[in-house]
C-alpha cells in the first residue's frame, strides 16, 4: 500500500474518529490531529521486504577491474538467493528465445549468494551478498538477483581497466533528513550530469537514524536504479552508529560488502579499507571510534600505494567548517601522514555546510585557527616559519592559467566537507578555506585522467558552485588551479534547519 492509499484509508475510516469526540472538544468535525500518520501507518507496509528482490545495491569486495559485488534483500522465507550474469548483448540474446523470464543457459553464469538474516522493529529480512568473479576488465555486463522464481530486472555495470584509464566519480556529504522528498532530487541531477560515473562515494550520514529501517528504504528509494547501475562506496558517519554502545548499525554490513583488508581490529571490519581503481588509491577511515589503532595500518596503506593517485574519505572533518565542531584527536593522528605521503584529496562531511580548502599541511596547524580569511598571507608566512620543510610556494607565473583562475604550487592536501541533503549549518570563519557556502545541497563530480584531477561542485539545479583542478608535478608538489566562476553567488547563513 502506498503511502497516499494508506492516506486515503485514513480518510474513509474519518466518520467513525469525528464521532468519537465528544461535542464541544472538535465537534463532529474530524480534525487533523485525529488522522493516522500516513508515513507512520504506511513505513511497514512500504519497507516491509516480499520474495521479491529489494535494495539491490553494487559494491566492491575486491579487484573492480575483475570483480563485482552485488547485495539485495528479501523476506526471511527465501533461504536461496542467486546472481545470473553475462556479457551485455545489442539485443536480449542472454534470455531463452522461448520464456524470456529464463535466462539463456548456454551464455549466463549463476553464483549462489551469502546470506545473512536480520531483524528490523519493522520486519525480519535476509540480505544476500554475491560475488561476480574471473571479469574482463572494462566491460560491460548484464545481471540480475533473485530465487530461481523471483527476479529483479536486468541491470548493466562495466568492470574496471586494468590499467590507469580516465574515470569519473560522484561524492556527496550528508544525505541523512528528509532523504526520499529532499535528497532525491541531488542524487539524481548528480546522475543526469555524469552518467557514466565509476561509482557514488558518500562520505557518511546516509540516513538519521542508526536503526530505522524506513529510512534505509528511504535512501535507496531516493536512488533509485542508480544503485543497481552505479557501484556505491561509503563510510559510516555518526549517524550510522548506535549512540549507546558506539557501535556501527546492524543495518550497516548486511547492505554493503566493502573491502575487508581494514585493520585487524574488532569494529572496523568494512568501515576502514582501501580500494584502488584506475590509478587511484581511494582510502575509507573511520572517524567515529577507534581513531589511533587506525594509525598503523593507515602508514602502511599509504606507503605501499603503488599509485599516482591518494583520495581519503571519513565524515568528521579534519577541519570543521561550523563552529563548535573541532575534531584535533582525528588531525593530529591522521593528518601527518596525509603530509608524509602526500594525499590528494581529503573528502568529508558531518557540518552540513561546503567548505573547501587551499592545499593544507601540518603546518597550517600550529596557526591560531580563527585569524581573520582577510590575513591569510600573514597565515602562509607564518605557516612557513613555523616548518619551513613544509612551507608553501606561491607560484606567481600565470601563464597557461585561466583568465580569471588562481595557480598556486605548495605541498598539502585539498580538503572538502559537503553537504548533499536538506539539513543545514551555519558556517564559521576559518582562513584555510577557499571557497565556502551555506544553506546550499550539492553534489561533486571528480574526474581523474593522467595527472591532472578535476573537481567540480555543483548545487542541487546543476549550477556551478565551485571548481578546481589538481596537477601532478614530476618533481615538486601538486600545482592546484582555483577557478569558480566569480559571479557564483554564495548563499549567507541562514540559520540551522
Amino acid at each position: 500500500m502506498s503511502i497516499r492509499t494508506a492516506f486515503a484509508a485514513a480518510v474513509l475510516a474519518a466518520p467513525a474518529l469525528a464521532l468519537a469526540h465528544p461535542p464541544g472538544e472538535h465537534g463532529a468535525h474530524l480534525h487533523v490531529d485525529d488522522l493516522p500518520r500516513p508515513k507512520e501507518q504506511a513505513a511497514e507496509i512500504t519497507h516491509r521486504p516480499t520474495a521479491m528482490p529489494d535494495r539491490v545495491v553494487l559494491t566492491w569486495v575486491h579487484d573492480p577491474a575483475t570483480t563485482q559485488a552485488v547485495t539485495w534483500r528479501t523476506d526471511a522465507d527465501v533461504d536461496e538467493a542467486f546472481a545470473q550474469f553475462t556479457l551485455a548483448t545489442r539485443g536480449p540474446q542472454f534470455v531463452d528465445r522461448e520464456d524470456r523470464m529464463k535466462a539463456n543457459p548456454d551464455l549466463v553464469s549463476v553464483v549462489s549468494a551469502e546470506t545473512t538474516t536480520y531483524r528490523t522493529e519493522l520486519s525480519e529480512a535476509n540480505y544476500h551478498t554475491a560475488e561476480l568473479t574471473s571479469l574482463t576488465p572494462a566491460t560491460k555486463y548484464v545481471y540480475r538477483v533473485g530465487d530461481g522464481t523471483n527476479w529483479s530486472e536486468w541491470s548493466h555495470f562495466t568492470t574496471a581497466a586494468a590499467t590507469p584509464e580516465p574515470f569519473s566519480f560522484i561524492y556527496v556529504g550528508d544525505a541523512q533528513n528528509d532523504v526520499f522528498s529532499l535528497w532525491s532530487r541531488v542524487i539524481r541531477q548528480a546522475f543526469v550530469d555524469e552518467p557514466k560515473a565509476a561509482f557514488t562515494l558518500h562520505a557518511g550520514d546516509l540516513i538519521d537514524k542508526a536503526e530505522a529501517d524506513d529510512e534505509w528504504g528511504g535512501w535507496f528509494d531516493a536512488a533509485g536504479f542508480i544503485n543497481r547501475g552505479t557501484p556505491v562506496l561509503a563510510t559510516p558517519g555518526n549517524h550510522e552508529y548506535y549512540t549507546e554502545d558506539k557501535s556501527v548499525s546492524d543495518h550497516w554490513r548486511p547492505t554493503f560488502a566493502f573491502p575487508e583488508n581494514g585493520p585487524d581490529v574488532p569494529g572496523l571490519e568494512e568501515t576502514v579499507w582501501y580500494l584502488d581503481y584506475q590509478g587511484v588509491r581511494f582510502v575509507s577511515l573511520n572517524s567515529n571510534e577507534k581513531t589511533e589503532e587506525q594509525v598503523p595500518w593507515l602508514r602502511e596503506t599509504l606507503a605501499s600505494n603503488p599509485h599516482r593517485w591518494t583520495v581519503v574519505t571519513f565524515h568528521h572533518p579534519l577541519y570543521n567548517s561550523k563552529e563548535g565542531r573541532d575534531n584535533p584527536d582525528l588531525r593530529n593522528a591522521w593528518q601527518p601522514l596525509f603530509d608524509e605521503f602526500g594525499v590528494d584529496l581529503v573528502l568529508q562531511g558531518h557540518d552540513h555546510t561546503y567548505a573547501r580548502s587551499k592545499l593544507v599541511t601540518a603546518a597550517d596547524n600550529a596557526i591560531e585557527k580563527n585569524v581573520a580569511a582577510s590575513d591569510e598571507a600573514d597565515v602562509r608566512s607564518q605557516s612557513a616559519a613555523a616548518a619551513p620543510e613544509a612551507a608553501a610556494k606561491i607560484d606567481r607565473d600565470v601563464r597557461n592559467v585561466p583568465e580569471g583562475a588562481t595557480r598556486v604550487s605548495e605541498a598539502g592536501t585539498v580538503y572538502v566537507v559537503s553537504v548533499s541533503g536538506p539539513k543545514m549549518y551555519d558556517l564559521g570563519d576559518r582562513p584555510l578555506f577557499r571557497r565556502t557556502g551555506a544553506d546550499t545541497q550539492l553534489y561533486q563530480i571528480v574526474r581523474i585522467e593522467g595527472n591532472t584531477l578535476r573537481y567540480d561542485a555543483y548545487t542541487a539545479t546543476g549550477a556551478l558552485f565551485d571548481g578546481f583542478t589538481l596537477t601532478k608535478n614530476p618533481e615538486g608538489p601538486n600545482t592546484l588551479i582555483e577557478d569558480a566562476a566569480d559571479d557564483v553567488a554564495v548563499p549567507v547563513n541562514a540559520g540551522n534547519r
